[in-house]
């Protein structure tokens, strides 16, 4: 059943999602005070903001989707973090993907990303056409299912433990294979690993969750990862695990749940801007 919810899970981080009408035609916030309404993967963003273009330690790019606006606290953790790279010496974070500007399903590309305290954070510069994500480094060898260390660098660890270290910061997402790096590699204190969970892709990126913010009573935080520094089951998502899943007996057929309704507040938005047109 644990692994069950695991793959449920999946559809909230990676999966493309199918949005309601209207959510990506919203070119403004609201003028709502901020607030983050309903779960990563089920609500709406009132009074998000957008994320300056550059700052210190830090770039957005392709702004072209439309995908910069956030709740104020995950602007202000990108400062942050951009801010403590820079004091570093580290590279500029590139940063892609928050929410639309009132959050809610997007066309393509997430499931999650809805409440403005999701963010994608690219982990090399771009190469090519940047309406494709094949523009941007794997820092892992798909085909042998190990990381590529003519990608790879000590820069990319200590990026990610920067990443979170801000205690507002509820998991980061990287692809499993990165996941067991760090767990062979890291030395000294492994307390931050705990954070660093493993899925399914991200390996181009990584993806950070901020746990719900104060003054926003309706959002769903999810349960914390367990104590610890996570390391030992990431292997579960191998292909050699997942073929022996495969032809092991079935013990009964699960499908996937429905997906819950919109939060009131969030199908009020829609509505006030269907009347308005």
């Amino acid at each position: 059943m644990q692994r069950f919810a695991l793959f449920c899970l999946a559809f909230s981080v990676v999966a493309p999602a199918v949005a309601a009408p209207g959510w990506s035609a919203f070119r403004a916030p609201t003028a709502h005070t901020s607030e983050s309404v309903g779960g990563y993967a089920r609500g709406c963003l009132l009074g998000g903001v957008a994320l300056p273009e550059r700052g210190p330690g830090f770039e957005t790019i392709r702004r072209f989707r439309h995908r910069f606006f956030g709740h104020p606290q995950l602007a202000r953790y990108l400062s942050d973090f951009g801010r403590r790279l820079a004091e570093r010496g580290l590279p500029a974070a590139l940063i892609g993907d928050l929410s639309q500007p009132r959050g809610g399903p997007m066309p393509s590309g997430h499931r999650s990303h809805q409440i403005g305290l999701d963010v994608d954070v690219w982990f090399t510069k771009p190469m090519g056409d940047l309406r494709t994500d094949e523009a941007f480094a794997s820092l892992v060898d798909e085909r042998h299912e190990k990381i590529d260390h003519a990608v790879f660098r000590p820069t990319h660890v200590e990026m990610l433990r920067l990443a979170v270290e801000d205690p507002s910061v509820a998991r980061v997402f990287v692809g499993w294979v990165i996941k067991r790096e760090l767990c062979k590699t890291v030395k000294g204190d492994r307390r931050w690993l705990g954070k660093i969970r493993p899925w399914w892709g991200h390996t181009r990126h990584f993806h950070v969750r901020l746990a719900c913010p104060e003054g926003s009573p309706e959002c769903r935080d999810q349960a914390p990862p367990p104590v610890g520094d996570g390391c030992g089951e990431e292997s579960w998502f191998s292909r050699a695990e997942a073929a022996k899943r495969k032809k092991a007996p079935k013990k009964g057929h699960h499908a996937p749940p429905p997906s819950p309704p919109l939060p009131a507040r969030c199908a009020a938005l829609l509505q006030a801007d269907a009347a308005a047109k």
